[in-house]
């Protein structure tokens, strides 16, 4: 039958998106999630424990809001290396307008957010101004942010933070549950509003997509290019104070060494999750998945005990894998002008 021509029924074209489900990135990520969580079920003993799901619960909370953060540059074809950096200086800003300061901790937070994003405001407009890829300026910025927020704390956490705020990342909803993720889950339906039923979100992905065309339609891609920045370091700002509500105080090792600890689940999470590496297409349930996965993996892997070298290099041997899956689709994508 010729590809233009009407099937004799109408079965082929019931079945049609249930195959086209079939060969999505959401879909695989599901069948590997199913199919770990049941192995390390089997293996790993306490891996089913309300203890341990309360705390893969919140790991994925933070985790998932940090794939967003990456996903929100490479959506323009960039990268965001220092997301964890920015999070860190959210954090540690949030702390001391809470402790030093004495702000009420919703204002504390508020300043944490608005310094995250005013650092994301700093990338995207550098990245604008000198035409070098964001890959330089952010890797430049990573050390500049970590280093400048060393000096002016001295390395001191920010331990006097209010129960109030600290209860949050501690709860149980149900006795399993962490309010984390009903945080998490709004960030969620806050960015697919974005990208599906707004102009300034389809003007994202259309910059990314193909730049010198969306300017040719009136779309101001520099100005794009910096929001898409800020918006990564606005999610990097919310998880970081995740992370000091999870953790109970505000710490400047808590993303490690130049907020290095971030890199690997913020690249895993979009790309595992189907966000094209060089820009135009992105997944938030994607994305969620993919950081689920990696955070079920480590937490499987922990429990099995075995050692953090050897998670470590199996997390970089998925991204590489990742990588590889992302440049077939896209080769895929353009050999038949879908891309």
């Amino acid at each position: 039958m010729a590809l233009d021509e009407a099937p004799a029924s109408s079965s082929p074209r019931r079945a049609a998106p249930s195959a086209g489900l079939l060969l999505t990135n959401e879909f695989g990520l599901i069948v590997l999630i199913l199919l770990f969580g049941a192995g390390f079920a089997a293996l790993a003993g306490g891996f089913l424990s309300p203890f341990n799901l309360f705390t893969l619960g919140r790991t994925v909370a933070v985790s998932i809001v940090i794939g967003l953060s990456m996903m929100a540059v490479i959506a323009t074809g960039g990268l965001n290396l220092a997301v964890g950096a920015i999070g860190v200086c959210a954090a540690m800003a949030s702390g001391y307008a809470i402790e030093v300061l004495g702000m009420p901790w919703p204002l504390g937070v508020v300043a944490g957010l608005a310094v995250g994003a005013a650092l994301g405001w700093v990338n995207g407009w550098m990245v604008v101004r000198t035409g070098l890829h964001s890959f330089i300026i952010t890797l430049a910025t990573m050390s500049i942010f970590f280093g400048a927020m060393i000096f002016l704390t001295r390395a001191e956490s920010y331990r006097a933070l209010p129960a109030a705020f600290t209860t949050i990342g501690r709860a149980k909803i149900g006795g399993v549950v962490s309010p984390l993720l009903l945080v998490t889950l709004v960030v969620m339906l806050a960015l697919v509003y974005l990208y599906r039923f707004t102009a300034l979100g389809r003007e994202m992905l259309a910059a990314g997509a193909r730049p010198e065309a969306a300017e040719l339609s009136g779309i101001r891609v520099d100005r794009i290019f910096i929001l898409c920045h800020v918006l990564s370091g606005f999610l990097a700002a919310v998880a970081a104070v995740m992370m000091v509500a999870r953790n109970g105080a505000a710490i400047p090792s808590m993303a490690g060494q130049l907020g290095q600890d971030w890199l690997l689940p913020a690249f895993l999470g979009p790309v595992l999750g189907g966000t094209l590496l060089n820009g135009g297409k992105v997944s938030v349930l994607g994305t969620a998945l993919g950081a689920l996965l990696v955070a079920l993996l480590t937490n499987g892997l922990l429990l099995l005990q075995l050692g953090e070298f050897w998670i470590q290099s199996f997390l970089g041997l998925l991204l590489l894998l990742a990588v590889l899956i992302d440049k077939s689709r896209r080769s895929f994508l353009a050999r038949r002008n879908l891309a």
